[in-house]
């Protein structure tokens, strides 16, 4: 099992995927599984093996954790089955623990207006509040270009993202076709990045060059792209001296959503804006925010519909009435 593990890693995954899906599968596997699995002999893995070791690992590890190993284990048995190691893949045989679903952290309106006023004065206000306009996930709005943005056509194209990998940030092209997108924005964003553009053109003017299209929009103090690692961090002390403990940088998207899904926007839209691969996904992640506009909903039909009429009440009295 060590072996295949390994040559499936070095082979398939680092061919097929990011490297910072190989860095999570290395770690899954070198951490947990070839401790726990790498002695047995592939052809010899039982569901038994499986099963006992879900549940040893859940005693000391989430069942989201937990699961995602299972899925790691599960992908490298699929391709045994198809390079013909095995006849049948062994995880299909074991049931996962069920991850319990996280309840996500979303910003009333109010609370935004608090964290825009605490970040007033710090140097991360404008990409946070691009962040809560647009739903941008952290590493697209720091990898964003001016190139990517549409001030006369309310647009914004995400077509490169910045992540940071083994302590050295780097620029990477959106993982999938639904991450390259275009995404619209108000028009208070557009007056916002237009005045915000005209002062890192004189910025940029105090240093001896000029700003071009593809300068970066968010940039550290220095010029320099933004740290996502001191971004995360800035962002949840902001959060904390705002009364939001325990807000992350993350939730911003989300309260982008449920804002949008409160005022009556369409889920497709938002599943688009947020590069979803289904609409159905982005219903399962929000059902929560769905469930709870149901009241909102009825009250808005109640005003359409006309009120019922029984005209038929006194001839069935009459009908129940004694001889």
């Amino acid at each position: 099992m060590a072996e295949h593990l390994r040559n499936w890693l070095e082979g398939y995954v680092r061919t097929n995927c990011s490297h910072r899906t190989v860095d999570s599968y290395r770690s899954i596997i070198e951490t947990h599984l070839v401790p726990a699995l790498g002695h047995i002999q592939l052809k010899h893995l039982h569901p038994q093996a499986k099963q006992g070791y879900y549940g040893e690992a859940c005693q000391r590890l989430s069942a989201r954790r937990v699961h995602h190993h299972h899925r790691v284990l599960s992908q490298s048995l699929k391709f045994a089955v198809r390079q013909g190691y095995l006849g049948r893949n062994p995880a299909d045989l074991v049931d996962a623990p069920s991850p319990h679903k996280k309840v996500m952290r979303t910003l009333t309106p109010g609370e935004v207006e608090v964290l825009f006023e605490k970040a007033m004065a710090s140097c991360y206000y404008p990409v946070i509040y691009t962040a809560v306009s647009t739903g941008l996930r952290q590493a697209e709005l720091l990898g964003l270009r001016w190139r990517d943005i549409d001030l006369d056509m309310l647009s914004i194209s995400v077509s490169q993202v910045l992540y940071k990998r083994r302590g050295v940030c780097q620029f990477k092209e959106p993982k999938t076709g639904h991450s390259r997108r275009r995404v619209s924005m108000t028009p208070k964003l557009a007056l916002f990045l237009r005045e915000y553009k005209a002062e890192r053109e004189l910025f940029y003017h105090k240093l001896g060059r000029q700003l071009t299209l593809d300068d970066l929009v968010f940039t550290s103090v220095e010029g320099r792209p933004i740290d996502p690692s001191v971004l995360t961090h800035a962002f949840a002390r902001m959060a904390r001296q705002a009364g939001m403990e325990g807000v992350r940088f993350h939730d911003l998207g989300h309260t982008f959503a449920s804002l949008m899904l409160l005022r009556g926007a369409k889920p497709k839209v938002i599943s688009e804006a947020l590069g979803h691969s289904s609409v159905a996904f982005t219903m399962d992640t929000y059902s929560h925010i769905i469930e709870g506009m149901q009241s909102d909903a009825m009250a808005l039909l109640d005003e359409v519909l006309p009120a019922g009429v029984n005209r038929g009440e006194n001839k069935i009295n009459a009908n129940l009435t004694p001889t």
